[in-house]
């Protein structure tokens, strides 16, 4: 990352990884202060996805194992996919006005730069943030899971967590990144209804993607979300392919670093003229 001098202070910053840790005191102040009003909805919003998709209307659903990608249930199919899918809610929901706030209204941002801290490590000190509040929201969502049986093996529950990794930095770098730059909010609802909710409906999480036309299956397929949604089923049920986990994991991971450049870029240029 850059070394140049910060504004007003004539001091090199700090390497990258090394000012980061610096904000560790600023986002654990912000954790405390704010978690009470996430841990209800992290423990309850699974639940009732799981209850009332899952078991009441997966009651309604009847296919055998070949027409649910392995699932033997319809729960066992939509339970991975709503993780992932509460995975990128909760990402998009951190990375959007809270990233607007630090440049455009409380001005955080600015603090930090003055410290002096480079913009890089202001960008990794918030994904980090981002990354590790929302894997302990995809945790509680595992431990509702993991009573109704549909892990293939022990240490599946582990896995499918882990995987969240690759989703969180698939939508907090980009998303992180288009954030940064805005002058104002209103491109945000631009982001939520025509990015996030199709997402969400179609990008396998509720039916497998061969079930829509050819052009719309190929672009479901071209989403983070429908790569996050497989990688996470095949792990939750024990029905990994080598191939397809390569494809998914370099899809996912490519996607978070070019994202992780472009948000310093664009907070860069933001912030500093």
């Amino acid at each position: 990352m850059s070394t140049t001098t910060s504004p007003g202070t004539g001091v090199a910053p700090p390497g990258t990884v090394a000012a980061a840790l610096r904000l560790t005191a600023y986002w654990s102040t912000v954790f405390r202060r704010t978690w009470r009003g996430g841990v209800v909805s992290a423990l309850l919003t699974p639940l009732l996805y799981v209850v009332a998709m899952g078991v009441l209307l997966g009651g309604f659903v009847r296919a055998d194992a070949a027409e649910l990608e392995g699932a033997t249930s319809y729960l066992a199919f939509v339970a991975p996919g709503l993780l992932a899918a509460h995975a990128m809610q909760m990402v998009i929901g951190e990375t959007t006005y809270p990233v607007m706030s630090g440049v455009k209204w409380n001005k955080t941002y600015y603090a930090m730069h003055a410290a002096p801290i480079g913009i890089g490590a202001i960008v990794l000190a918030h994904l980090v943030f981002v990354g590790l509040r929302t894997l302990l929201a995809c945790a509680a969502f595992v431990a509702v899971l993991t009573p109704f049986g549909l892990f293939a093996t022990w240490y599946a529950p582990l896995l499918t967590v882990a995987v969240q990794v690759l989703v969180v930095g698939a939508f907090a770098a980009p998303v992180y990144a288009f954030s940064a730059g805005l002058d104002n909010e209103w491109a945000f609802n631009l982001l939520f209804r025509l990015g996030m909710i199709p997402m969400f409906l179609f990008s396998g999480a509720f039916f497998p993607v061969a079930n829509l036309a050819a052009p719309l299956e190929l672009l479901a397929k071209l989403t983070p979300l429908w790569h996050g949604v497989d990688l996470t089923r095949m792990v939750a049920l024990g029905t990994v392919d080598a191939g397809a986990v390569v494809v998914h994991v370099a899809y996912l991971a490519l996607l978070t670093a070019v994202g992780g450049w472009l948000a310093v870029r664009r907070l860069g240029a933001r912030m500093v003229h």
